[in-house]
C-alpha cells in the first residue's frame, strides 16, 4: 500500500514537470530572454502611453482608484501581448 502511494506521488511530480521541458524564450543578440519579460515590459511602455491619453484628455480621475488601476491595465496587457505575438 505504501509503495502504491510513493509510485503514485513520483507519477503525479514528473506529470508535473513536463510542462517545463520547453521555456518560451527566443534569441535577442546572442541571448536569450523568456518572453514574458518582453510583454511585461511592452505593457509597461503601453500603460505610460495610456496615462498621457488620460492625462491629454482629463480623464484619469474617472478611471477608479489609480494604485489598482495601472497594475491591473499592466497585467492586463502584458497577458494579451503574450496571448497575440506568442501563443
Amino acid at each position: 500500500m505504501r509503495r502504491r502511494w510513493g509510485a503514485l506521488a513520483l507519477s503525479g511530480l514528473t506529470l508535473g514537470c513536463a510542462g517545463c521541458s520547453h521555456a518560451p524564450s527566443f534569441d535577442i543578440l546572442g541571448s536569450y530572454f523568456p518572453v514574458w519579460m518582453l510583454c511585461l515590459t511592452l505593457a509597461v511602455v503601453l500603460t505610460f502611453g495610456a496615462r498621457g491619453l488620460l492625462l491629454r484628455f482629463r480623464l484619469e480621475e474617472a478611471v477608479g482608484p489609480l494604485v489598482l488601476f495601472y497594475p491591473s491595465a499592466v497585467v492586463l496587457l502584458t497577458c494579451l501581448l503574450w496571448l497575440i505575438f506568442f501563443r
